[in-house]
């Protein structure tokens, strides 16, 4: 069984996405700093919730494609070792 992560071939992608998603946050700090309006600053975390999902579910599709195609593949469904990751 690989003990790669599934996300390993999509690692510089992924990190790409989470240090623009942390530009963002910073963004929010400055805005609330600056005393922005609150929907301007509710709509930029609803924006930041959305990239979030989409990396939580990118995750999550690597998941089901690698890491548990790799213990199915073994015939091994080891609860304790899924559970551990």
């Amino acid at each position: 069984m690989s003990t790669r992560p599934g996300y390993s071939e999509d690692k510089a992608a992924l990190g790409r996405r989470l240090a623009r998603i942390e530009g963002q946050v910073r963004g929010i700090a400055r805005m609330i700093e600056d005393d922005r309006y609150c929907i301007d600053v509710l709509t930029q975390l609803s924006a930041i919730q959305a990239a979030l999902d989409k990396v939580a579910l990118g995750l999550l599709d690597g998941h089901a494609r690698h890491c548990r195609r790799a213990v199915l593949d073994v015939g091994e469904l080891d609860v304790a070792w899924m559970l551990s990751r």
